[in-house]
């Protein structure tokens, strides 16, 4: 796999975020697959379509590309929030592929791929999508609200890289990884809530755990789940469809691993 952009492709184009599009965009279509079912290439949708950029022939699994300079952050900056939370709450919203990239001067600028990674689409939840100030009444947008995407609120194995620090993750791990948390999708928004949040919990222990120190985090799931009166028993349903799925494996004794 080529990390480098083919920068020919943007000679016409002199702002900075037309010539990323061109080029991440390309990039994408001659190098991306389809993480779902390992299909290459991946299909590239109309212009200005407002859902998605790609979709896989095969699967049908949907795509959208953001670019970023530089280092992968936890907070990404997208465009209108009404118009994101429409999509995240939607029947066919898409994955995300986040795309970090390096610029390099000389002669003429170049640019390479540092990061390259996918966050699947069941992963997403309201309180991931944070809304930005309204614009001034003096700016060109007035009253225009955007958002910034949370990605903190991602459990690691929910950030599936097929390219990290500039090396290229072999397609058959980017696969498995990717249909190992496909079960989210089977659950109803307000189930996949509960195990996401207690799944984000155990993210912020060590790689062996107690059920005490999941406990721990009770009164932090009690403030987003104010009408649940049996916190602990929550908890444990989660830890328990956590372990059937192959995320942890339980020790005994209150105990458990992780197994990724």
């Amino acid at each position: 796999m080529d990390l480098n952009f083919d920068t020919k492709l943007a000679t016409n184009y002199h702002s900075e975020s037309q010539i990323i599009r061109v080029l991440s965009e390309a990039w994408v279509k001659d190098h991306g697959y389809c993480p779902n079912c390992s299909v290459k290439p991946l299909a590239e949708f109309a212009n200005n379509r407002p859902v998605a950029d790609f979709y896989c022939a095969n699967c049908n699994e949907q795509y959208e590309l953001k670019s970023k300079k530089a280092k992968l952050s936890n907070v990404i900056n997208d465009g209108a929030y009404d118009s994101m939370m429409q999509r995240i709450n939607s029947e066919d919203n898409p994955s995300f592929f986040f795309l970090t990239y390096s610029a390099h001067q000389g002669d003429s600028a170049q640019y390479s791929v540092n990061n390259f990674l996918i966050i699947p689409k069941h992963f997403f939840k309201s309180d991931m999508i944070v809304k930005r100030k309204p614009l001034s009444p003096k700016a060109k947008r007035a009253g225009w609200i955007g958002c910034n995407i949370d990605l903190r609120q991602v459990p690691e194995l929910g950030k599936v890289f097929l390219v990290k620090n500039q090396q290229v993750i072999p397609r058959d791990t980017v696969t498995q990884r990717f249909q190992q948390t496909l079960f989210l999708r089977g659950q109803t928004q307000r189930a996949r809530g509960w195990t996401l949040d207690v799944w984000q919990c155990i993210d912020k222990l060590g790689a062996n755990f107690s059920l005490n120190q999941v406990y721990t985090f009770a009164g932090e799931l009690q403030l987003k789940y104010p009408d649940n009166h049996h916190i602990h028993d929550k908890i444990r349903q989660q830890l328990q469809i956590l372990r059937d799925k192959g995320i942890i494996e339980f020790l005994g004794g209150g105990n458990y691993h992780k197994l990724n």
